[in-house]
């Protein structure tokens, strides 16, 4: 006789988790509460995509009006234009990225908190959720900071390595450079995707259990240990499926905008229409993105402490309890701590 199916009272079932279970569970996230989940997705999508768009749709609009006429540009029209366009493009991404920063690390904290209590059944609105998390934020982006030096350090000291070997490097140890760059992108690349995986779990060790930033990227190391490849295959899987299906409901605006901005230089409402369809493009795409992979992360996080620390039967034991009260109760987000852990 098959054992009894397991507990189920929310997006997931209360034992370790496969890969379906994973995608299931997120998709359930994101069904169960799509104002709070999708609603604050958009806003933080939107925020990061207009200042890239905008930057993007003024230089097709410099280079389609150069290509429209280009026997009547000058040498000096030429570089003026492409200073233009180079501040148009890469000021509007600096700008997305540090927008980018600030809102994906505050959405992040808040759907942390959503799927922390929706394991349960039970569900939090954005304000809730918001009035949860808001003490939180301060260690929520020092991980951030910290990510964000382990994976720019290794690039700056190597650019400016090559920097000065390019200044002093004759004709034939170009060669060499272009070797040693390919090399180093190889290796960055392995070193950026075991920097990501080991501390996948450092958001959601801040927001439920309270950690600090250190603290909780130590506690992402430990419950990545002995499963890691397992962690990385699931985090690789889930950010291609999320670039694919991203892809798919932008590349039609991008395409659009992109169309708009270069046949239609010179005017500014072919370069307003430009950004906007751009706009809309990235926001759709970062709009399904951003909530995904923060469900899986959340979740995976989970598996990990039921395979490690047996909390499968601590949340198996709390979600009887509900269900025999008939309600969850707000005290379910404190299971979360690393002292209710059967092997803590």
């Amino acid at each position: 006789m098959p054992p009894p199916p397991a507990l189920r009272p929310g997006i997931i079932p209360l034992r370790p988790l496969q890969l379906g279970d994973l995608l299931d569970g997120t998709i359930k996230l994101i069904r169960s509460n799509p104002k709070a989940v999708l609603g604050l997705s958009a806003i933080a999508a939107l925020l990061a995509s207009v200042p890239l768009a905008v930057g993007q749709a003024f230089l097709l609009n410099s280079v389609g009006g150069a290509l429209a006429d280009p026997a009547n540009v000058s040498t000096a029209q030429a570089e003026l234009t492409g200073l233009y366009g180079f501040a148009s493009q890469y000021g509007g991404t600096l700008i997305s990225y540090a927008i980018q920063f600030v809102a994906v690390t505050l959405l992040t904290g808040v759907l942390t908190r959503i799927l922390g209590r929706a394991v349960f059944g039970g569900k939090l609105t954005a304000g809730e959720s918001w009035q949860l998390v808001k003490g939180r934020m301060p260690a929520l982006f020092g991980v951030v900071g910290l990510m964000a030096a382990f994976m720019l350090v290794p690039a700056l000291v190597f650019v400016m390595l090559v920097v000065v070997f390019s200044l002093n490097a004759s004709a034939g140890d170009i060669g060499w450079l272009a070797v040693m760059s390919i090399l180093f992108i190889i290796v960055y690349i392995a070193y950026y995707l075991f920097i990501r995986t080991r501390f996948a779990f450092a958001s959601p060790a801040v927001v439920l259990e309270g950690r600090s930033p250190l603290d909780a990227m130590r506690r992402s190391w430990h419950l990545v240990t002995g499963d890691f490849w397992r962690v990385f295959g699931i985090l690789l899987l889930t950010s291609l499926l999320v670039g694919l299906v991203a892809g798919i409901l932008s590349v039609p605006f991008t395409i659009a905008g992109t169309l708009f901005g270069m046949f239609g230089a010179g005017s500014a409402a072919t370069t307003a229409v430009s950004a906007v369809l751009i706009a809309v493009g990235g926001t759709l795409s970062a709009m399904f993105a951003y909530p995904f992979e923060a469900g899986v992360a959340g979740l995976l996080y989970a598996d990990r402490r039921m395979r490690s620390e047996a909390f499968d039967l601590v949340l198996q034991t709390a979600a009887i309890e509900q269900q025999r009260q008939g309600w969850v109760h707000a005290s379910a987000d404190e299971l979360w701590h690393p002292s209710n852990s059967a092997r803590s």
